[in-house]
C-alpha cells in the first residue's frame, strides 16, 4: 500500500484489495464458480455500505463471531482442535458452509498447543494443561509486571517486554532475561564481550525453542491460513485484518493483573497514566501493521476492563477512554478500520464514546441496550451485535427470530447494523445460530 495516500484513500485501497482479491502467489483468485464470486462481492460491498452509513447496502448482514463453537458443533473437542490442525480447518469450513455467514473470521481462536507447549507458555492454561480436553483456555491472571517496574516499561517499552516480561509468560525464554543491553552495541573496541550471552547455554535454549516455536507456527498457519483462501474461493470472504488493544488492557489484562491495576489508579496513577501514553502509539502501530500485512481493514479491540461497573465513569474518563480514544484515531488516520467489542454492559459509556468520526468505526455491542447504542454510538459508527449468547444456547428458533427481527427494527432502519452474536460462545444450539441468519436475511431486506 503507498502510505503517501490519505487515510480515506488508503481504507479505500483495502476494501478494493478485498473486492479483487489475490491467492498467496499473488494472482487473480480463482473463484470456484461465476455465483461464488458474486456473492463474495456482494458480501464485501454489503458490509463496507453498513460501516460507512452513506448508502445502504440490499440487506443487513449476518455474522457469527464464536468462540469454540464451531468446533464443537464438528463433534470435537478443544484439545483436537488445538493439536489436529487439518482437522481444526475442516471443521472451521463446515460451520461457514452449514451457517452461511456474510463474514467469516477464520480458524484461528483454538490456537496451535503444541507452540504454547514448547514455549512453556504460563499466562494461559489450556486442554491438556491444566484444563480439561472439551473446555476452552483459561487466563491465569497475576502481576507478571511488579509495581515497581513502572519507569522500566515507560523508558523502553521493548526492552522491558524481552528482558522481564517475556521470560515471566514463557519458561523457555529465561535465556532472554541475560541478554545484552542492545543500544550499548555502538564500536569496535570491547564488542565481543557484549555478545557473550549469545554463547552461554541458557540462551542458546531460549533461541532453539524460538525456532522450534517458529516451525510449529507455520506448521499450523499453512492449514488455517489457507482456509481463508479456500473460504474466499466458495464465497465467503474473511475482513479481519489483526488486534490490538485499550492502553490500560495493556497493563490491566496481563501485566499487573485486575488487583493489580486497581490498587495502581490508587496508589501510582500518575505511573498508570504515562506508561498508557507510552503505550499508545504502539498500540496504533500494532493494528496498522496488521491491516497493510493481511489486507484486511478492520483491526479488532477487545475492551476488557471499560466495562459498566469496573471503573467508575470519573475513572472511565481519565484513564480508560483517552488513550483508548486515540488508538482509534490513530487507526482510522492509518486507514483501518477499529472493531471495539464493548463486552459486558456500556450503557453508562456511551455518551462518552460516542463522538468520533462517521462511517469509520464498527462497534460489537454486548449486553448494552441496542436502542441506546443507536441513539449514541450508532449515529456515527455501524453497530455489530447483540444477540445474547444466552439465548443462542437456551431459547428457541421462535425466540431467536423475534430478537432478530426487533434489533433490526430498534437499530438497523436506516443502516449501521451488522447482525451478530454479542458476545462469543462455545455453546449454542446449532438450530438457534441457523435461525439467526436465516432470520437476519428475512428481515434485514432494505
Amino acid at each position: 500500500m503507498n502510505h503517501q495516500l490519505s487515510p480515506d484513500e488508503q481504507r479505500e485501497a483495502l476494501w478494493q484489495g478485498k473486492l479483487s482479491p489475490k491467492d498467496p502467489q499473488g494472482n487473480p483468485l480463482a473463484f470456484q464458480s461465476p455465483e461464488a464470486e458474486k456473492k463474495y462481492k456482494e458480501r464485501v460491498l454489503r458490509v463496507k455500505a453498513a460501516i460507512e452509513m452513506e448508502t445502504l447496502p440490499d440487506q443487513v448482514p449476518v455474522t457469527i463471531f464464536p468462540s469454540m463453537f464451531p468446533w464443537k458443533y464438528a463433534g470435537m473437542t478443544v484439545y483436537e482442535a488445538m493439536y489436529d490442525y487439518e482437522k481444526c480447518a475442516a471443521a472451521f469450513k463446515k460451520f461457514v458452509l452449514d451457517f452461511d455467514p456474510d463474514i467469516q473470521w477464520g480458524a484461528y481462536a483454538p490456537g496451535p498447543g503444541r507452540f504454547f507447549e514448547i514455549l512453556d507458555y504460563k499466562l494461559y492454561s489450556w486442554p491438556g494443561h491444566g484444563v480439561a480436553p472439551e473446555c476452552c483456555y483459561q487466563c491465569n491472571e497475576g502481576e507478571y509486571m511488579k509495581p515497581e517496574e513502572y519507569d522500566a516499561l515507560i523508558q523502553d517499552p521493548t526492552g522491558y517486554f524481552i528482558h522481564l516480561y517475556l521470560p515471566r509468560v514463557f519458561g523457555a525464554l529465561s535465556g532472554f532475561q541475560m541478554l545484552p543491553f542492545f543500544p550499548g552495541i555502538l564500536e569496535m573496541y570491547g564488542l565481543a564481550l557484549t555478545f557473550i550471552p549469545f554463547g552461554l547455554p541458557p540462551v542458546q535454549a531460549t533461541f532453539q525453542a524460538l525456532f522450534e516455536a517458529g516451525a510449529e507456527a507455520l506448521k499450523w498457519v499453512a492449514p488455517i491460513g489457507g482456509l481463508d483462501t479456500e473460504l474466499a474461493t466458495l464465497g465467503y470472504p474473511s475482513l479481519l485484518g489483526g488486534f490490538t488493544k485499550a492502553p490500560f488492557d495493556v497493563i490491566g489484562d496481563t501485566l499487573r493483573g485486575t488487583k493489580g491495576i486497581m490498587l495502581d489508579l490508587y496508589r501510582r496513577p500518575e505511573k498508570v497514566l504515562k506508561a498508557m501514553e507510552v503505550l499508545t502509539p504502539l498500540m496504533i502501530q500494532m493494528g496498522v501493521n496488521s491491516a497493510r500485512a493481511t489486507g484486511n481493514p478492520l483491526i479488532f479491540i477487545p475492551l476488557h476492563k471499560g466495562a459498566d461497573g469496573f471503573l467508575s465513569d470519573e475513572q472511565f474518563r481519565k484513564f480508560y477512554w483517552p488513550t483508548l480514544k486515540e488508538v482509534i484515531l490513530g487507526l482510522i488516520e492509518g486507514g483501518c478500520v477499529p472493531l471495539p467489542a464493548a463486552e459486558g454492559g456500556y450503557s453508562s459509556r456511551l455518551e462518552v464514546v460516542k463522538d468520533l468520526p462517521r462511517g469509520k468505526t464498527l462497534w460489537m455491542i454486548d449486553l448494552t441496550d441496542m436502542a441506546d447504542a443507536k441513539r449514541t454510538i450508532g449515529q456515527n459508527a455501524c453497530l455489530m451485535g447483540n444477540v445474547p449468547s444466552s439465548l443462542l444456547n437456551l431459547g428457541t428458533p421462535e425466540e431467536v427470530r423475534a430478537y432478530v427481527k426487533r434489533l433490526i427494527e430498534v437499530a438497523g432502519k436506516d443502516g449501521g447494523l451488522i447482525v451478530s452474536n454479542g458476545s462469543f460462545f462455545d455453546e449454542a444450539k446449532p438450530e438457534n445460530v441457523k435461525a439467526m441468519v436465516e432470520a437476519a436475511r428475512e428481515y434485514g431486506v432494505y
